[in-house]
C-alpha cells in the first residue's frame, strides 16, 4: 500500500561516514552506533542491518524496548547491544536471557539484576555509569561504594562490562571547564575501583561531540549517534574540526531524504484565500499542488506559508496552512508541474537541496529534535 511520503536512507553515505569516524578515532577504538530516538529517526529496522553490513558490531539504545527491535533487526549473533537508560526490574530477565547489557546507576537496579542472574543462572552484563558532574544519572560516592562491594562480592553473577559517564554539553567550548572536571573526576573513579582490582571490560564515555573535541575521551570505546547519519553535533564543532584544514569540505555525507509525491495540481484566481482561513490570499492567478504530507506526518504547522519543498528542481514555497495530512505549494512558476510529480521536503533534487539544518530553522526545531520526530509508520528505504 503506498505511503503519502517515504525516507531514503544512503548506505553509499553510511559507509563514507563510518570510514571518516574509523580513520579519526584511530585503531583501537571501538565504535558504538548510538540508534535511540528510532536511529535518529532512520528507522531501527532499516538502519541496524545496514549499519551491521557496514561493518557495526555494537549498538546503544537508550530503553528497553529499543533494545527488543534492534535484536529483531540484527543479523549476526556476535551483534551487541547496550541500554544507556530506560529498563524495568521485568525486563531485566529479558536482557540477561539474550546477552543485552545495560547501564547501572542506582542500587536498586543492580541489586535486580544480581537477583535476576542468579535465578536464570547467566550473568548480567553491567556498566557501571558514574556521576561526574552531569547531574542526571550515575553513582554518586555513597552509591558507588555500594555497588563496587556487590560487584567484588560476585563475579559469577555481574560482569563489569563497562565503566561509563556522559559529558554535560561537549558540543559547546561553554562547558570545557565543565567537561574538563568530569574527565578528572572520572579518571578518579577509575583509579579508585582499579585499585579495588575491579577493571571493567571496556572503558567509554565519549559521545559525538566529546569524541571529535576531545581525542583523550575516545579510550576503549565511543557512542557515536548524530555523526554516522551525516549531521556535526553542532556548527561549533564542525568549525573546529575544520579550521585546521586547509580544505574545508565537510567530510560527512546526510543518509537520509525525505519525499512525496504531488497528488494534485489546480489553477486558483486571484483574490481567492487557499485553504484554512485566510492565512494566504492570492494576488494573482495562480497554480498550486497538494502535497499528502502535513504536520501528522512531522512537516510543523509553523512552516505554513514559509516553507519551501522542491519540485523538477526547483524550490517552491507553502502557502496557506499546513494541514495534519497535506500541505499546498505555489508551482505557478513552474508552468508544466502535474500530478505525479516528485516531491523533495529533505535531500537533493538536481542541483538544488533542502537540508535538514534549513528545514529545521524555518521549523525552530534542531536537527536531533527534527529527525526523531520524523513518524515511525513513514517507510524507509535504503538506496545506493
Amino acid at each position: 500500500m503506498m505511503s503519502g511520503s517515504y525516507i531514503q536512507i544512503s548506505r553509499r553515505a553510511l559507509e563514507n561516514n563510518l570510514a571518516f569516524l574509523r580513520a579519526r578515532m584511530g585503531p583501537g577504538v571501538r565504535i558504538s552506533s548510538v540508534v535511540k530516538g528510532n536511529a535518529y529517526g532512520h528507522g531501527i529496522e532499516t538502519f541496524v542491518p545496514l549499519a551491521e553490513a557496514c561493518g557495526i558490531g555494537h549498538f546503544s539504545v537508550f530503553e528497553a524496548s529499543e533494545a527488543f527491535r534492534a535484536k529483531g533487526a540484527l543479523r549476526k549473533p556476535e551483534t551487541e547491544i547496550m541500554i544507556m537508560g530506560m529498563i524495568d526490574d521485568g525486563q531485566l530477565s529479558w536482557a540477561i536471557e539474550n546477552g543485552i547489557s545495560f547501564y547501572v546507576f542506582e542500587a536498586g537496579r543492580l541489586q535486580h539484576a544480581l537477583k535476576a542472574a542468579c535465578r536464570i543462572g547467566r550473568p548480567a552484563r553491567i556498566h557501571l555509569e558514574v556521576e561526574t558532574g552531569m547531574n542526571r544519572t550515575g553513582f554518586g560516592k555513597e552509591g558507588l561504594h555500594q555497588a563496587a562491594k556487590l560487584l567484588m562480592e560476585h563475579p559469577e553473577h555481574l560482569w563489569f562490562e563497562g565503566l561509563c559517564t556522559h559529558y554535560a554539553g561537549a558540543e559547546s567550548i561553554a562547558n570545557y571547564v565543565r567537561v574538563t572536571l568530569q574527565r578528572r573526576n572520572f579518571n578518579r573513579i577509575s583509579k579508585w575501583l582499579q585499585s579495588r582490582e575491579l577493571n571493567p571490560h571496556c572503558y567509554h564515555t565519549a559521545c559525538s561531540a566529546a569524541a571529535m573535541r576531545y581525542p583523550p575521551t575516545r579510550m576503549d570505546m565511543v557512542r557515536i549517534g548524530i555523526l554516522q547519519y551525516g549531521f556535526w553535533p553542532s556548527q561549533e564543532v564542525f568549525i573546529e574540526y575544520s579550521s585546521r584544514l586547509e580544505d574545508k569540505h565537510n567530510p560527512l555525507q546526510r543518509l537520509i531524504s525525505w519525499k512525496s509525491r504531488v497528488m494534485d495540481v489546480r489553477n486558483v484566481k486571484a483574490g481567492e484565500f487557499i485553504g484554512y482561513g485566510t492565512s494566504y490570499l492570492a494576488n494573482h492567478d495562480m497554480k498550486i499542488a497538494t502535497v499528502p504530507v502535513g504536520y501528522g506526518q512531522g512537516f510543523s504547522r509553523s512552516l505554513s506559508n514559509q516553507g519551501r519543498v522542491l519540485i523538477r528542481g526547483k524550490r517552491v514555497p507553502v502557502v496557506g496552512t499546513v494541514n495534519m495530512n497535506c500541505l499546498t505549494v505555489d508551482v505557478s512558476g513552474l508552468g508544466n508541474a502535474e500530478k505525479g510529480d516528485e516531491v523533495t521536503i529533505i535531500g537533493r533534487q538536481g542541483d538544488m537541496e533542502i537540508s535538514v539544518a534549513s528545514f529545521g530553522e524555518f521549523s525552530n526545531q534542531l536537527n536531533y529534535e527534527l529527525l526523531t520526530r520524523l513518524p515511525p509508520d513513514i517507510p524507509r528505504i535504503v538506496v545506493e
